[in-house]
């Protein structure tokens, strides 16, 4: 099967980052099914694990972690798809990834493709959604009904990926969002996508969160990086939670969120399937409950960029793209 992967970890500018290989088709067993992959979409993890680093692989590495495909075979322990469904998933960041013709992947960790979408659209999704999903239903337990319909939620780095869905979540669930943006058409685009209100992350967010009329907000997700700690610890209010997707190494002084017995939760997508728990098939079933959201035209596809084919050079392009740090929304790459 043709592949894109690496066997050295190097800057994207090097034309060695990707090659184009030929690999053996994989097999399906257990609960695994084997997917036709039809188009992938680039996240910031995928660039930090292929980012320079003294590694040489033995064998090509594919990386690649948001696909959407069709169901090629299935292994003899599966029960939640049939061959010829399609699909749309995250995999595991443990396993060989999706920027192959084939791969297996948990049917745990799978959902039906929303209908309504193509595979360019749908592939933008999976991640992000997991993403998003998890930090506000499963970490902050904000119920997803509305039963906390008129709650506050800040999301910082809203016009990213994680940011894009998440802002479609949280106004499904009936919570007032406020957006971060810094750039014209970042504000732009969190505002099409259902945002309140709109802060500039690149000045004092404290004073501009203040002029809207709210001292504190009840919930808070840092979606970038955690530059924002102290910020956020300001602005969330006592007994209020905050939820991040960035381990860092910059200093987060706790004082303040002791003194409002306010909560820290981490949100790590891939731990359910790294650590095969026991609740892993909640992936598949919250990524079946928001493609029957999208369906319904409750919630749209976060996807802006679409280069194809499938090879080194588109990805090395898709990797770029996402390096600058400036993409709104996804960048996907289709068709083998």
């Amino acid at each position: 099967m043709k592949a894109v992967a690496l066997t050295h970890y190097l800057p994207i500018e090097n034309p060695e980052s990707f090659l184009d290989v030929e690999l053996p088709k994989p097999v399906a067993a257990g609960r695994d099914i084997l997917v036709a992959v039809k188009a992938v979409s680039i996240n910031p993890v995928d660039t930090k694990v292929r980012g320079p680093k003294d590694i040489v692989e033995e064998t090509p590495r594919v990386l690649g972690w948001d696909a959407s495909g069709i169901v090629e075979s299935v292994g003899p322990d599966v029960t939640l798809f049939n061959v010829g469904d399609e699909v749309y998933y995250a995999g595991d960041i443990t396993r060989s990834g999706s920027n192959a013709e084939f791969q297996l992947v948990d049917e745990r960790i799978v959902g039906a493709k929303p209908k309504s979408l193509s595979f360019a659209e749908a592939a933008a999704l999976p991640l992000t959604t997991i993403t998003a999903y998890e930090a506000f239903f499963d970490r902050l337990k904000i119920d997803r009904n509305g039963a906390d319909k008129g709650q506050t939620v800040l999301i910082i780095g809203a016009g990213g990926g994680v940011g894009s869905i998440g802002i479609q979540l949280a106004k499904a669930a009936g919570l007032v969002v406020i957006a971060t943006a810094s750039r014209p058409e970042t504000t732009a685009w969190v505002k099409e996508l259902g945002a309140d209100h709109v802060v500039n992350h690149r000045e004092p967010m404290v004073e501009q969160v203040r002029a809207l009329g709210l001292q504190h907000v009840d919930h808070i997700a840092i979606f970038n990086d955690m530059r924002h700690w102290e910020t956020a610890v300001e602005l969330i209010r006592p007994e209020g939670a905050i939820v991040t997707i960035d381990d860092t190494e910059q200093p987060m002084p706790m004082a303040g969120m002791k003194v409002k017995a306010a909560s820290l939760h981490w949100e790590f997508m891939f731990a359910r399937a790294m650590h095969q728990t026991p609740d892993m098939i909640e992936q598949h079933n919250l990524l079946n409950y928001v493609a029957g959201e999208i369906d319904a035209g409750r919630i749209r596809t976060t996807l802006d960029t679409v280069l194809s084919p499938i090879n080194a050079e588109n990805m090395r392009k898709a990797h770029a793209l996402v390096e600058t740090g400036k993409a709104k929304g996804k960048v996907v790459v289709e068709s083998f």
